[in-house]
């Protein structure tokens, strides 16, 4: 059974956690991936919760504050190959969802990729649906943007 915490960008979990993240990614997407990196920054204000199994952090996830007003972007989801298809990326989602709407935000949107249906699939089911692409992602012919009514 996994417990979560809410914490913040600074967390030494979360740091840890977000090195396998970009591992993962990098050998998912190759050097392509660097371009994505440069958008995974600026968190440091970012609400984190992080999932444990006793003493073990074993997933993340983070949201930003977003435009427009009220919104909140979904970032750096992550948990680790053992503890999938265990729920603990819907229960680190419903935990960042339930804070955001506690902050009085009302909308969640997220980045993902083609080469990611396991996530692309966790998100659908956890009621998001695909928005166009936002920011940076416009014209990305790799990203998946998808949107959740948080009220």
């Amino acid at each position: 059974m996994t417990s979560l915490i809410r914490s913040t960008a600074d967390d030494t979990a979360f740091k840890t956690l977000i090195s396998q993240l970009d591992y993962d990614l990098l050998q998912r997407y190759g050097p392509k991936q660097s371009q994505y990196d440069l958008h995974n920054t600026g968190l440091q204000e970012a609400r984190v919760v992080l999932a444990f199994n006793g003493n073990e952090p074993v997933g993340c996830a983070c949201y930003k504050i977003a435009e427009p007003a009220g919104s909140v972007e979904i970032k750096r989801m992550y948990v680790q190959p053992a503890y999938r298809r265990f729920g603990v990326a819907q229960q680190l989602l419903a935990q960042l969802e339930a804070w955001a709407k506690e902050e009085g935000h009302h909308m969640a949107v997220l980045q993902t990729a083609i080469k990611q249906p396991e996530a692309i699939a966790l998100y659908q089911r956890c009621g998001y649906k695909s928005i166009p692409c936002y920011g940076v992602y416009v014209g990305d012919d790799d990203s998946v943007c998808m949107g959740k009514d948080l009220a």
